[in-house]
Protein backbone atom coordinates (compact mmCIF):
# COMPACT_ATOMS: atom_id res chain seq x y z
CA UNK A 1 0.00 0.00 0.00
CA UNK A 2 1.23 3.20 -0.81
CA UNK A 3 2.40 5.17 2.38
CA UNK A 4 -0.41 8.12 1.38
CA UNK A 5 -3.08 5.73 1.82
CA UNK A 6 -2.67 5.00 5.07
CA UNK A 7 -6.14 5.29 6.76
CA UNK A 8 -4.87 6.78 10.31
CA UNK A 9 -3.43 10.26 8.14
CA UNK A 10 -5.34 13.39 8.81
CA UNK A 11 -4.63 16.92 7.52
CA UNK A 12 -4.53 20.01 9.36
CA UNK A 13 -7.54 21.35 6.60
CA UNK A 14 -10.66 19.49 8.89
CA UNK A 15 -12.59 17.07 6.54
CA UNK A 16 -15.85 15.63 7.76
CA UNK A 17 -15.94 12.03 6.75
CA UNK A 18 -18.53 12.07 4.41
CA UNK A 19 -16.50 14.35 2.94
CA UNK A 20 -15.06 13.35 -0.47
CA UNK A 21 -11.61 14.69 -0.56
CA UNK A 22 -9.93 13.42 2.94
CA UNK A 23 -5.67 13.79 2.78
CA UNK A 24 -6.06 9.56 1.42
CA UNK A 25 -7.53 11.28 -1.80
CA UNK A 26 -5.78 14.42 -3.42
CA UNK A 27 -7.82 14.15 -6.19
CA UNK A 28 -6.28 16.59 -9.05
CA UNK A 29 -8.00 19.59 -11.19
CA UNK A 30 -7.68 23.10 -12.88
CA UNK A 31 -9.61 25.85 -11.33
CA UNK A 32 -9.80 29.33 -11.84
CA UNK A 33 -10.95 32.28 -9.30
CA UNK A 34 -14.22 33.21 -10.95
CA UNK A 35 -14.64 36.09 -12.89
CA UNK A 36 -10.45 35.53 -13.98
CA UNK A 37 -9.18 33.74 -17.16
CA UNK A 38 -5.97 32.30 -15.25
CA UNK A 39 -5.43 28.97 -14.81
CA UNK A 40 -4.09 26.53 -12.22
CA UNK A 41 -3.44 23.04 -11.51
CA UNK A 42 -4.79 22.08 -7.91
CA UNK A 43 -5.60 19.24 -5.30
CA UNK A 44 -8.54 19.22 -3.62
CA UNK A 45 -8.36 19.03 0.34
CA UNK A 46 -11.85 18.82 2.34
CA UNK A 47 -13.88 22.18 1.24
CA UNK A 48 -10.57 23.88 -0.27
CA UNK A 49 -8.31 23.70 -3.50
CA UNK A 50 -4.67 23.72 -3.14
CA UNK A 51 -2.62 25.69 -5.48
CA UNK A 52 -0.13 23.88 -6.54
CA UNK A 53 1.81 26.98 -8.23
CA UNK A 54 1.79 28.39 -5.24
CA UNK A 55 3.51 25.50 -3.56
CA UNK A 56 5.89 25.36 -6.24
CA UNK A 57 6.86 29.32 -6.07
CA UNK A 58 7.49 28.31 -2.19
CA UNK A 59 10.12 25.89 -3.07
CA UNK A 60 7.93 23.76 -1.58
CA UNK A 61 7.56 20.60 -4.22
CA UNK A 62 11.53 20.74 -5.64
CA UNK A 63 11.80 16.90 -4.37
CA UNK A 64 9.69 16.62 -7.26
CA UNK A 65 11.13 16.45 -10.96
CA UNK A 66 9.92 19.42 -12.90
CA UNK A 67 7.82 20.54 -10.81
CA UNK A 68 7.95 24.10 -11.79
CA UNK A 69 6.90 22.89 -15.49
CA UNK A 70 3.96 20.40 -14.21
CA UNK A 71 2.19 22.29 -12.11
CA UNK A 72 2.35 25.60 -13.65
CA UNK A 73 0.62 24.25 -16.58
CA UNK A 74 -2.80 25.10 -18.05
CA UNK A 75 -3.75 21.83 -17.60
CA UNK A 76 -2.79 18.78 -15.94
CA UNK A 77 -1.41 17.07 -19.63
CA UNK A 78 2.58 17.69 -18.39
CA UNK A 79 2.00 16.03 -15.59
CA UNK A 80 0.24 12.74 -16.40
CA UNK A 81 2.34 12.48 -18.97
CA UNK A 82 5.09 12.50 -16.75
CA UNK A 83 4.29 8.66 -15.14
CA UNK A 84 3.85 6.63 -12.11
CA UNK A 85 7.21 7.46 -10.70
CA UNK A 86 6.19 11.43 -10.86
CA UNK A 87 2.91 10.83 -9.23
CA UNK A 88 4.14 8.57 -6.71
CA UNK A 89 6.33 11.72 -5.55
CA UNK A 90 4.03 14.27 -6.26
CA UNK A 91 1.55 12.73 -4.20
CA UNK A 92 3.79 11.96 -1.17
CA UNK A 93 5.31 15.62 -1.53
CA UNK A 94 1.23 16.99 -1.04
CA UNK A 95 0.09 14.38 1.46
CA UNK A 96 3.44 15.34 3.90
CA UNK A 97 2.80 19.39 3.26
CA UNK A 98 -1.05 18.57 4.26
CA UNK A 99 -0.59 16.22 7.47
CA UNK A 100 -2.00 17.57 10.85
CA UNK A 101 1.37 17.09 12.50
CA UNK A 102 3.68 19.05 9.28
CA UNK A 103 4.05 22.59 10.43
CA UNK A 104 5.66 24.24 7.08
CA UNK A 105 2.07 24.74 5.61
CA UNK A 106 -0.25 25.11 8.69
CA UNK A 107 1.93 27.43 10.59
CA UNK A 108 2.34 29.79 7.61
CA UNK A 109 -0.46 31.51 7.75
CA UNK A 110 0.48 34.00 4.72
CA UNK A 111 1.33 31.29 2.02
CA UNK A 112 -1.45 29.07 3.80
CA UNK A 113 -4.27 31.85 2.79
CA UNK A 114 -3.15 31.71 -0.53
CA UNK A 115 -2.74 28.37 -1.15
CA UNK A 116 -5.56 27.30 0.08
CA UNK A 117 -8.85 28.69 -1.77
CA UNK A 118 -12.51 27.89 -0.71
CA UNK A 119 -13.97 25.54 -3.44
CA UNK A 120 -17.16 28.38 -3.25
CA UNK A 121 -14.46 31.02 -4.82
CA UNK A 122 -13.37 29.14 -7.96
CA UNK A 123 -14.71 27.81 -10.96
CA UNK A 124 -13.79 24.33 -11.98
CA UNK A 125 -12.26 23.46 -16.08
CA UNK A 126 -11.53 20.49 -17.77
CA UNK A 127 -8.85 18.76 -16.34
CA UNK A 128 -6.61 17.44 -19.33
CA UNK A 129 -7.41 18.44 -23.31
CA UNK A 130 -8.54 14.98 -24.24
CA UNK A 131 -7.87 14.69 -28.06
CA UNK A 132 -10.05 11.13 -27.82
CA UNK A 133 -12.77 9.28 -26.19
CA UNK A 134 -13.48 5.60 -26.22
CA UNK A 135 -16.76 4.19 -24.94
CA UNK A 136 -16.72 0.67 -24.08
CA UNK A 137 -19.90 -1.89 -23.27
CA UNK A 138 -18.09 -3.50 -20.04
CA UNK A 139 -21.14 -4.47 -18.11
CA UNK A 140 -22.88 -7.80 -18.47
CA UNK A 141 -25.76 -6.85 -16.69
CA UNK A 142 -26.15 -3.76 -18.54
CA UNK A 143 -25.36 -5.16 -22.10
CA UNK A 144 -27.84 -8.57 -20.90
CA UNK A 145 -30.32 -6.31 -20.28
CA UNK A 146 -30.25 -4.20 -23.45
CA UNK A 147 -30.05 -7.21 -25.31
CA UNK A 148 -32.98 -9.05 -23.85
CA UNK A 149 -34.97 -5.70 -24.81
CA UNK A 150 -34.68 -5.79 -28.46
CA UNK A 151 -33.83 -9.20 -29.36
CA UNK A 152 -34.74 -11.29 -26.64
CA UNK A 153 -33.41 -13.11 -23.47
CA UNK A 154 -32.10 -15.69 -25.47
CA UNK A 155 -30.50 -13.75 -27.87
CA UNK A 156 -29.33 -11.05 -25.22
CA UNK A 157 -25.62 -11.32 -25.39
CA UNK A 158 -23.98 -11.00 -28.91
CA UNK A 159 -21.98 -13.82 -29.72
CA UNK A 160 -18.50 -11.55 -29.40
CA UNK A 161 -19.51 -9.91 -26.05
CA UNK A 162 -17.93 -12.56 -23.41
CA UNK A 163 -14.68 -12.40 -25.83
CA UNK A 164 -13.78 -9.04 -26.10
CA UNK A 165 -14.46 -5.64 -24.65
CA UNK A 166 -16.80 -4.20 -27.74
CA UNK A 167 -16.35 0.08 -27.54
CA UNK A 168 -17.09 3.00 -30.43
CA UNK A 169 -15.97 5.73 -30.73
CA UNK A 170 -17.05 8.71 -29.37
CA UNK A 171 -16.83 12.24 -30.00
CA UNK A 172 -14.24 14.20 -27.52
CA UNK A 173 -15.07 17.78 -28.99
CA UNK A 174 -18.48 17.81 -27.32
CA UNK A 175 -17.00 16.07 -23.63
CA UNK A 176 -17.72 18.97 -20.99
CA UNK A 177 -17.24 19.87 -16.87
CA UNK A 178 -19.96 19.29 -14.35
CA UNK A 179 -22.39 22.51 -14.59
CA UNK A 180 -22.48 22.84 -18.35
CA UNK A 181 -26.23 22.58 -19.47
CA UNK A 182 -27.57 21.21 -22.99
CA UNK A 183 -30.10 21.21 -25.41
CA UNK A 184 -32.20 18.83 -25.85
CA UNK A 185 -30.59 16.97 -29.26
CA UNK A 186 -32.36 16.77 -32.90
CA UNK A 187 -32.23 14.55 -34.96
CA UNK A 188 -33.70 11.22 -37.22
CA UNK A 189 -35.79 8.75 -35.54
CA UNK A 190 -38.69 5.89 -36.13
CA UNK A 191 -39.88 4.41 -32.90
CA UNK A 192 -43.11 3.06 -34.86
CA UNK A 193 -43.80 0.67 -37.90
CA UNK A 194 -44.28 4.05 -40.08
CA UNK A 195 -42.46 3.66 -43.64
CA UNK A 196 -40.89 6.60 -43.11
CA UNK A 197 -39.16 8.48 -40.00
CA UNK A 198 -39.04 11.43 -38.79
CA UNK A 199 -37.07 14.74 -37.79
CA UNK A 200 -37.49 16.52 -34.42
CA UNK A 201 -36.34 16.91 -30.77
CA UNK A 202 -35.57 13.25 -29.41
CA UNK A 203 -38.46 12.10 -27.18
CA UNK A 204 -36.24 9.36 -25.19
CA UNK A 205 -33.17 11.42 -23.39
CA UNK A 206 -31.18 9.58 -21.38
CA UNK A 207 -28.48 9.67 -19.18
CA UNK A 208 -25.61 6.63 -18.34
CA UNK A 209 -23.61 5.97 -15.19
CA UNK A 210 -20.24 5.56 -16.09
CA UNK A 211 -16.71 5.59 -14.74
CA UNK A 212 -14.10 7.45 -17.18
CA UNK A 213 -10.33 6.77 -17.25
CA UNK A 214 -7.49 9.23 -18.53
CA UNK A 215 -4.61 8.11 -19.89
CA UNK A 216 -1.15 9.10 -18.64
CA UNK A 217 1.61 8.47 -20.69
CA UNK A 218 0.67 6.82 -23.87
CA UNK A 219 2.13 4.33 -26.57
CA UNK A 220 4.04 4.81 -30.12
CA UNK A 221 1.87 4.11 -33.49
CA UNK A 222 2.25 0.40 -33.99
CA UNK A 223 3.19 -0.76 -30.29
CA UNK A 224 0.32 -2.39 -28.14
CA UNK A 225 0.29 -2.20 -24.57
CA UNK A 226 0.16 -5.43 -22.91
CA UNK A 227 -1.94 -6.21 -20.54
CA UNK A 228 0.40 -6.55 -17.81
CA UNK A 229 1.59 -3.05 -18.51
CA UNK A 230 -1.63 -1.63 -18.96
CA UNK A 231 -1.85 -0.02 -15.06
CA UNK A 232 1.54 2.26 -16.11
CA UNK A 233 -0.70 4.24 -18.58
CA UNK A 234 -3.95 5.74 -16.57
CA UNK A 235 -3.48 7.80 -14.50
CA UNK A 236 -6.64 8.72 -12.63
CA UNK A 237 -10.64 8.32 -13.17
CA UNK A 238 -13.35 10.87 -13.30
CA UNK A 239 -17.34 10.27 -13.15
CA UNK A 240 -18.72 10.23 -16.39
CA UNK A 241 -22.65 10.87 -18.01
CA UNK A 242 -22.78 10.09 -21.34
CA UNK A 243 -26.01 11.16 -22.41
CA UNK A 244 -28.17 9.33 -24.97
CA UNK A 245 -30.96 9.91 -27.69
CA UNK A 246 -32.58 6.59 -27.47
CA UNK A 247 -34.69 6.81 -29.98
CA UNK A 248 -32.09 8.34 -32.17
CA UNK A 249 -29.78 5.95 -31.80
CA UNK A 250 -31.88 2.73 -32.16
CA UNK A 251 -32.55 4.31 -35.62
CA UNK A 252 -29.17 4.60 -36.61
CA UNK A 253 -26.77 2.57 -34.67
CA UNK A 254 -27.26 -0.73 -37.81
CA UNK A 255 -24.43 -1.59 -39.05
CA UNK A 256 -22.29 1.19 -37.71
CA UNK A 257 -22.98 1.86 -33.98
CA UNK A 258 -24.07 5.11 -32.16
CA UNK A 259 -23.52 8.78 -33.77
CA UNK A 260 -25.67 11.47 -32.95
CA UNK A 261 -27.63 9.50 -30.53
CA UNK A 262 -24.27 9.94 -28.51
CA UNK A 263 -21.99 13.32 -29.96
CA UNK A 264 -24.11 16.06 -28.80
CA UNK A 265 -22.86 15.91 -25.11
CA UNK A 266 -20.61 13.52 -22.43
CA UNK A 267 -20.37 15.33 -18.81
CA UNK A 268 -17.60 14.62 -16.47
CA UNK A 269 -16.45 15.52 -13.43
CA UNK A 270 -13.72 17.87 -12.60
CA UNK A 271 -11.75 16.20 -10.07
CA UNK A 272 -9.66 13.24 -11.30
CA UNK A 273 -8.83 10.50 -8.30
CA UNK A 274 -5.46 9.09 -9.18
CA UNK A 275 -5.36 5.25 -9.44
CA UNK A 276 -2.72 5.17 -6.55
CA UNK A 277 -5.90 6.98 -4.54
CA UNK A 278 -7.90 4.16 -5.61
CA UNK A 279 -5.19 1.03 -5.04
CA UNK A 280 -6.92 0.43 -1.29
CA UNK A 281 -10.27 -0.14 -3.15
CA UNK A 282 -9.19 -2.95 -5.64
CA UNK A 283 -11.29 -5.87 -5.52
CA UNK A 284 -11.95 -9.27 -7.59
CA UNK A 285 -14.31 -8.60 -11.05
CA UNK A 286 -16.79 -11.27 -12.13
CA UNK A 287 -15.59 -14.19 -13.07
CA UNK A 288 -14.63 -14.57 -16.79
CA UNK A 289 -16.39 -17.68 -18.58
CA UNK A 290 -14.59 -18.30 -21.34
CA UNK A 291 -11.30 -17.62 -20.28
CA UNK A 292 -10.19 -14.64 -22.53
CA UNK A 293 -7.65 -14.80 -25.10
CA UNK A 294 -4.23 -14.45 -23.64
CA UNK A 295 -3.64 -11.15 -24.40
CA UNK A 296 -6.72 -10.13 -22.53
CA UNK A 297 -6.00 -12.38 -19.24
CA UNK A 298 -4.99 -9.94 -16.61
CA UNK A 299 -3.48 -11.03 -12.99
CA UNK A 300 -4.62 -9.27 -9.71
CA UNK A 301 -7.74 -7.70 -8.82
CA UNK A 302 -8.35 -4.98 -11.22
CA UNK A 303 -12.32 -4.09 -10.05
CA UNK A 304 -13.01 -1.21 -7.65
CA UNK A 305 -15.40 -1.05 -4.98
CA UNK A 306 -16.40 2.35 -6.05
CA UNK A 307 -20.28 3.03 -4.99
CA UNK A 308 -22.37 4.84 -7.68
CA UNK A 309 -25.43 6.59 -7.51
CA UNK A 310 -27.36 9.12 -9.94
CA UNK A 311 -30.26 11.74 -8.66
CA UNK A 312 -32.91 13.19 -10.76
CA UNK A 313 -34.42 16.27 -9.90
CA UNK A 314 -37.40 17.06 -12.08
CA UNK A 315 -38.16 20.01 -13.58
CA UNK A 316 -39.87 22.15 -11.03
CA UNK A 317 -39.20 19.87 -7.76
CA UNK A 318 -37.01 21.75 -5.39
CA UNK A 319 -35.26 18.04 -4.10
CA UNK A 320 -34.04 15.58 -6.37
CA UNK A 321 -34.63 12.01 -5.56
CA UNK A 322 -31.91 9.19 -5.90
CA UNK A 323 -33.17 6.56 -8.51
CA UNK A 324 -30.45 4.65 -8.64
CA UNK A 325 -27.22 3.00 -6.18
CA UNK A 326 -25.01 0.82 -8.30
CA UNK A 327 -21.07 -0.23 -7.51
CA UNK A 328 -18.17 -0.25 -10.05
CA UNK A 329 -17.22 -3.74 -9.03
CA UNK A 330 -19.87 -5.06 -11.22
CA UNK A 331 -18.27 -4.28 -14.68
CA UNK A 332 -17.13 -7.51 -16.35
CA UNK A 333 -13.96 -6.43 -18.26
CA UNK A 334 -11.51 -4.29 -16.90
CA UNK A 335 -9.30 -1.22 -17.55
CA UNK A 336 -6.19 -3.41 -18.01
CA UNK A 337 -8.39 -5.62 -20.38
CA UNK A 338 -9.98 -2.21 -22.36
CA UNK A 339 -6.34 -0.58 -22.90
CA UNK A 340 -4.67 -3.79 -23.95
CA UNK A 341 -7.41 -4.48 -26.56
CA UNK A 342 -7.82 -0.92 -27.46
CA UNK A 343 -3.77 -0.87 -28.59
CA UNK A 344 -3.15 -4.51 -29.38
CA UNK A 345 -4.03 -3.37 -33.15
CA UNK A 346 -1.14 -1.21 -33.01
CA UNK A 347 -3.75 2.02 -32.09
CA UNK A 348 -1.84 4.42 -30.24
CA UNK A 349 -3.32 5.97 -27.11
CA UNK A 350 -2.40 9.81 -26.14
CA UNK A 351 -2.02 11.20 -23.07
CA UNK A 352 -5.49 12.59 -22.03
CA UNK A 353 -7.41 9.85 -23.90
CA UNK A 354 -10.43 9.41 -22.41
CA UNK A 355 -11.41 5.35 -21.44
CA UNK A 356 -14.97 5.09 -20.39
CA UNK A 357 -16.52 1.85 -19.04
CA UNK A 358 -19.75 2.46 -20.28
CA UNK A 359 -22.94 2.33 -18.35
CA UNK A 360 -22.57 0.75 -14.83
CA UNK A 361 -25.28 -1.47 -14.08
CA UNK A 362 -25.86 -3.95 -11.05
CA UNK A 363 -27.88 -7.57 -10.87
CA UNK A 364 -31.50 -6.31 -9.10
CA UNK A 365 -33.46 -3.08 -11.03
CA UNK A 366 -32.42 -0.55 -8.33
CA UNK A 367 -28.87 -0.92 -9.50
CA UNK A 368 -29.63 -0.13 -13.54
CA UNK A 369 -27.32 2.52 -14.46
CA UNK A 370 -29.51 4.61 -16.97
CA UNK A 371 -33.16 5.53 -17.37
CA UNK A 372 -33.36 3.00 -20.22
CA UNK A 373 -32.87 -0.33 -18.10
CA UNK A 374 -35.05 1.70 -15.05
CA UNK A 375 -37.93 2.46 -17.20
CA UNK A 376 -37.45 -0.87 -19.47
CA UNK A 377 -37.32 1.48 -22.69
CA UNK A 378 -39.96 3.82 -21.17
CA UNK A 379 -42.51 0.42 -20.66
CA UNK A 380 -42.10 0.99 -16.30
CA UNK A 381 -42.01 4.84 -15.88
CA UNK A 382 -40.53 5.83 -12.46
CA UNK A 383 -43.16 7.46 -10.26
CA UNK A 384 -41.15 10.12 -7.85
CA UNK A 385 -41.74 10.99 -4.61
CA UNK A 386 -42.43 14.82 -6.32
CA UNK A 387 -45.55 13.19 -8.02
CA UNK A 388 -43.44 13.63 -11.34
CA UNK A 389 -43.40 10.26 -13.52
CA UNK A 390 -40.67 9.87 -16.01
CA UNK A 391 -39.69 7.53 -18.85
CA UNK A 392 -37.14 9.53 -20.27
CA UNK A 393 -35.18 13.16 -19.24
CA UNK A 394 -38.25 16.09 -19.76
CA UNK A 395 -36.99 19.72 -20.39
CA UNK A 396 -35.60 21.43 -17.60
CA UNK A 397 -34.51 17.90 -15.53
CA UNK A 398 -30.71 17.79 -13.61
CA UNK A 399 -29.19 14.40 -13.41
CA UNK A 400 -26.50 14.55 -10.81
CA UNK A 401 -24.24 11.55 -10.13
CA UNK A 402 -22.02 10.69 -7.47
CA UNK A 403 -19.67 8.18 -6.29
CA UNK A 404 -17.00 7.07 -3.68
CA UNK A 405 -15.27 4.89 -2.11
CA UNK A 406 -15.50 3.89 1.50
CA UNK A 407 -12.93 3.80 3.48
CA UNK A 408 -12.43 3.41 7.57
CA UNK A 409 -13.64 6.72 8.81
CA UNK A 410 -13.40 8.22 5.61
CA UNK A 411 -14.41 8.37 2.40
CA UNK A 412 -12.15 8.86 -1.33
CA UNK A 413 -15.02 10.26 -3.43
CA UNK A 414 -15.13 11.99 -7.03
CA UNK A 415 -17.60 14.76 -6.20
CA UNK A 416 -20.16 15.07 -8.73
CA UNK A 417 -21.16 15.90 -12.12
CA UNK A 418 -24.25 17.70 -12.94
CA UNK A 419 -26.14 18.54 -16.02
CA UNK A 420 -29.79 19.99 -17.01
CA UNK A 421 -31.84 19.64 -19.94
CA UNK A 422 -32.09 22.73 -22.02
CA UNK A 423 -34.99 23.37 -24.71
CA UNK A 424 -34.03 21.98 -28.20
CA UNK A 425 -33.28 24.72 -30.40
CA UNK A 426 -35.28 25.58 -33.40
Amino acid sequence: MHPTNDPALRSFVPVSPECHFPIQNLPYGVFRWKGESDRHVGVAIGDFVLDLGCLVEAGLLDDVDRADILFTAEDLGPFMAAGREVWSAARSAISQLLRDDEPTLRDNPILRRRALVPLTEVEMLLPVNIGDYTDFYASREHATNVGSMFRGPDKALMPNWLHLPIAYHGRASSIVISGVNFHRPVGQSNRSTAAHPTFGPTQALDFELELGFLIGPGNPLGKPIPVAEAADHVFGCVLVNDWSARDIQQWEYMPLGPFLGKNFCTSISPWVVPMLALEPFRVAGPPQDPLPLPYLRSSGDWAFNIELEAWLQPAGSPEPERICRTNARHLYWNICQQVAHHTVNGCNLRTGDLLATGTVSGPDPGSYGCLLELTWNGGKPLRLRSGAIRAYLEDGDGLTLTGWCQGSGYRVGFGSVTGSVLPALG
